[in-house]
């Protein structure tokens, strides 16, 4: 796989969901930028 660096979205950071190394998560990619994503949900 391809390494990103990944953000939290906003919905996440009102919330203050933590995410800790090794977490399982869904992000967001944009088309304009492999290298980039935005965290949009942490797996239980």
């Amino acid at each position: 796989g391809h390494v990103v660096l990944g953000h939290i979205s906003g919905r996440m950071r009102m919330h203050y969901i933590r995410i800790l190394p090794g977490d399982k998560v869904t992000v967001e990619m944009t088309p304009y930028d492999l290298t980039r994503a935005r965290i949009v949900f942490r797996a239980k």
